[in-house]
């Protein structure tokens, strides 16, 4: 019964925490981005046949904006493959969306120590790069099949509904409402762990809230101004398909979470974690990738195990995996692009935060 309850409550905290204000506005994202986004401007930046250098630049860096966490993100990992995009470039976007938030970067580095915080930041670009060039040399061949039968080559020759600039203003306020929508909930985080008794800032509170709502009204306008009611009822369509698809699965990815999290104590997690062993550095990696961290929840998570006695190696480890991965999004994920696939995604980003803790153990 203990166990349950454990899944229950982290279930109702993911939906009163996540889903109003970042997993709903990601959906519509990506819904945008099935209907109102050509196929040819994906393939443009993120096709098989788009430079290396432009793909994996412009997916590695994709985190800077986007304050999500693993969850949030597969909505729009989930769009951009559906309208084309390389499995490299989309597996790096995939990474860099949660890993490379720049809050939790400057977070880390101002609670942790500036040394690991500038070494998660390397870390995770680094790691969007590379996981993404394995994964699209792994898959090559599965690759270059989808595409032939896609017809990718001739998608450059699609005829723009609207003006770039008009998706671009568009989009630009659906992130920034994204943006601000998260702010909120990290504003009340970050106030509860300051101050221990979990006491709101209404101050604090106003500033997000109200740009929230500015952006959301822009958005309505510009959807009204810009689109015909069949775009809209597309877009609409699209996101009910993308939540029904990956909405309940999610949920109970969240409940099992829990479940594991009664199952394996946090005691038990800071015996295994000490020094700078492989062993240590694997289980924080392992650890990391399996556990649900929302945005910002890893760093006083980190600092909390340091404070008894976790290494700095393990905990660079678990902060270039947990934040990328999480049982709920492994589910959705091998839903998305099949099961070897996925494994081979969760393996390279468990044994690769494994390296990098142990040489940043052994040097720091």
């Amino acid at each position: 019964m203990e166990y349950i309850l454990s899944g229950w409550q982290a279930l109702t905290e993911y939906l009163s925490a996540h889903v109003l204000t970042c997993l709903i506005p990601a959906f519509f994202i990506a819904g945008a981005i099935a209907v109102f986004v050509s196929q040819a401007a994906v393939m443009k930046y993120f096709g098989a046949q788009a430079k290396k250098t432009l793909s994996y630049g412009v997916a590695s860096v994709s985190g800077t904006i986007l304050a999500v966490c693993s969850c949030t993100i597969l909505p729009l990992f989930a769009g951009i493959r559906q309208r084309g995009a390389g499995l490299g470039p989309a597996i790096a976007f995939l990474y860099s969306g949660p890993a490379i938030n720049i809050l939790a970067i400057v977070y880390s580095a101002r609670l942790l120590g500036m040394d690991i915080g500038v070494a998660r930041a390397i870390g995770a670009i680094s790691f969007s790069i590379v996981i993404g060039l394995i994964m699209a040399f792994l898959f090559r061949h599965e690759e270059e099949k989808f595409h032939n039968n896609s017809g990718e080559f001739a998608l450059p020759q699609e005829t723009a509904k609207h003006p770039l600039w008009q998706v671009a203003t568009y989009f630009a306020l659906m992130v920034a409402f994204l943006l601000a929508a998260s702010s909120i909930k990290l504003v009340i985080g970050l106030s509860k762990s300051s101050d221990g008794r979990g006491v709101l800032s209404l101050t604090g509170m106003i500033l997000p809230a109200g740009l929230a709502l500015v952006f959301l009204i822009g958005v309505v306008y510009l959807v009204w101004r810009w689109y015909s009611a069949t775009e809209i009822a597309d877009w609409m369509r699209e996101t009910w398909n993308l939540g029904r698809k990956i909405f309940p699965i999610l949920l109970a990815g969240v409940f099992i979470a829990g479940i594991l999290k009664a199952l394996l104590p946090q005691e038990f997690v800071q015996r295994w974690v000490g020094g700078n062993s492989l062993w240590g550095n694997l289980v924080a990696s392992i650890f990391g990738a399996f556990m649900y961290f929302s945005t910002l929840t890893e760093v006083p998570i980190v600092k909390s195990l340091m404070d008894l006695g976790m290494g700095k190696g393990p905990a660079l480890a678990l902060l270039l995996s947990g934040p990328s991965l999480s049982l709920p999004s492994m589910i959705v994920i091998a839903r998305i692009m099949g099961i070897k696939r996925t494994a081979a995604y969760v393996a390279l980003v468990v044994i690769l935060s494994t390296i990098v803790g142990m040489i940043f153990g052994a040097i720091s």
